[in-house]
């Protein structure tokens, strides 16, 4: 063997001094021909032989040749080590690709430094590997594009920290692709699982239950009805509004309840300063508005809220924040949007005055 491989490096020498391109492919394959034929008996000081030859010659190597080499060399496990770090932070990524994706020999230490260094092609290729530890996937998700989130979603082999976990699931919020391929892994912990199911519509959660491994199925409806009966929980909360009303009443004879005010109580989650202040604004009974509030669909809101002069950024506020266990969806939110666009204010003043009538002679009853 040895004196196969001493010809062989001569032969490779010259043609890369001598020879054509096709010349110097051929020698390149017999002599990597040579390495993997006698593979698995060399030891480690004997790899390292190939490495240096390699090494020293590769930058002489034309691009069709290295890509060549990489796609050999990939699922090799005592690849020549070096060898393999210099393709893999190769810039033309048909080079790096293969070892990116298969090869053993690098380590998570070369994985972040290719993540830090290199473009969204190389980040893809190492999200598909078939395991990824925490350290690189935190690197991946901070750092890489759409469909590198995607395919580390998508990746049973990918293991994430809770803190790249969280910074998916906010991804998820609006990109119902993402959300699927986050909900059906088994590995997500159970309260980031509840915080992504809480923001998505009906139709993307039966969506993830029709797509989801059985595995994990129970899991995702446990957490459903988990949400469910917090939302049933809070909704069914007396309120003391007592208080509010004092507080809203005062912030008023000053001079200072502004939609400002009101926008602020919903950011800070005063739900009954909310109501309060809704109600004044609206010249409405305090328990329509909470029947308003309540409900699950925000239709009635958004005619009390355009009935008290409230803008649109406002009323998105407190439709996004009136319950602690449930986020209105994207979707509702939009329907919310335009509703409110085609309401004017004195057609939202007349059916909210209906509906006191209604409620009055329903109670008159």
């Amino acid at each position: 063997m040895l004196n196969q491989t001493v010809a062989l490096i001569g032969e490779l020498e010259s043609a890369l001094k001598n020879g054509s391109p096709d010349k110097r492919l051929t020698t390149l394959r017999r002599l990597t021909d040579q390495f993997l034929h006698d593979a698995g008996r060399l030891n480690e000081q004997q790899i390292q032989v190939f490495d240096d030859v390699l090494m020293h010659l590769i930058h002489r190597i034309e691009t069709k040749a290295l890509i060549e080499l990489s796609t050999v060399l990939a699922p090799v496990d005592n690849a020549p080590i070096d060898v393999i770090r210099r393709l893999a932070h190769d810039e033309e990524i048909e080079v790096a690709g293969p070892v990116l994706v298969r090869s053993t020999r690098l380590s998570d230490a070369d994985l972040i430094r290719i993540a830090e260094t290199r473009s969204q092609q190389h980040l893809l290729a190492i999200s598909g590997r078939a395991l990824l530890m925490e350290m690189v996937t935190d690197v991946l998700v901070r750092c890489g594009d759409r469909d590198v989130v995607h395919t580390l979603a998508g990746n049973a082999g990918a293991r994430f920290s809770e803190q790249s976990y969280a910074t998916l699931v906010d991804c998820a919020e609006s990109d119902e692709g993402l959300f699927v391929k986050l909900g059906r892994r088994l590995d997500i912990p159970l309260q980031l699982l509840r915080q992504l199911l809480r923001k998505a519509t009906n139709t993307v959660r039966a969506l993830l239950l029709a797509s989801a491994p059985p595995e994990a199925l129970e899991k995702i409806r446990g957490a459903i009805a988990s949400i469910a009966q917090e939302i049933d929980l809070e909704v069914a909360v007396p309120r003391d509004f007592q208080r509010s009303n004092r507080v809203v009443y005062d912030i008023n004879r000053s001079g200072k309840l502004s939609e400002a005010t009101v926008a602020e109580f919903a950011a800070r989650y005063r739900y009954e300063e909310v109501v309060s202040a809704v109600a004044l604004l609206a010249s409405a009974p305090i328990h329509l508005i909470e029947v308003l509030m309540r409900n699950l669909r925000p239709d009635g809101l958004v005619v009390a809220c355009k009935a008290a002069g409230l803008k649109w950024p406002t009323i998105s506020v407190i439709l996004k924040n009136r319950f602690t266990h449930h986020t209105v969806s994207k979707e509702d939110l939009d329907a919310a949007r335009r509703a409110f666009l085609a309401l004017s204010q004195p057609t939202a003043q007349r059916t909210l005055r209906f509906w006191q009538t209604q409620e009055s002679l329903r109670q008159a009853s």
